[in-house]
């Protein structure tokens, strides 16, 4: 995947706040996205359109015309603009080290027993997809 690709999922707070509309429905007009959004944001609809038209120009969404609405849908997953954004923070601030991340997180989170119990089920499920796959733990046992 190259830089273009990456920097195409890369979105600034309000496109992000708009393409969750978009992830949510499925598909909105502007009208609709701006009424999803009036609470939290207060823009006008005119500011959501420009920025609708911003999306489409960098490929993150299309529209189709009915009568004399446009609607938008999105057209990158929502994983995919996960993955980049969250990629490019750890890039970032940890210099690449995910590992740095977590432990960072672990640290100033206030989680509780429930939260904790949930995060060692998701070490022990990844830890055992690797060795499943073939990874280089294979072999050692605990």
């Amino acid at each position: 995947m190259g830089m273009a690709m990456r920097s195409r999922h890369r979105l600034g707070d309000l496109q992000l706040a708009i393409m969750k509309v978009l992830w949510e429905r499925g598909r909105a007009t502007v009208s609709e996205v701006h009424h999803a959004l009036q609470d939290e944001r207060g823009l006008a609809p005119t500011t959501i359109a420009t920025m609708l038209k911003k999306m489409e120009d960098k490929g993150v969404v299309e529209h189709i015309v009915d009568g004399r609405q446009f609607i938008y849908h999105p057209i990158v997953k929502e994983a995919d603009v996960t993955r980049t954004m969250v990629g490019e923070l750890v890039e970032r601030l940890y210099g690449g080290d995910a590992l740095a991340m977590v432990s960072h997180l672990l640290s100033e989170g206030d989680f509780d027993e429930a939260e904790l119990k949930r995060l060692r089920s998701l070490i022990e499920q990844r830890a055992g997809r690797r060795s499943a796959s073939g990874g280089e733990r294979k072999g050692h046992g605990r």
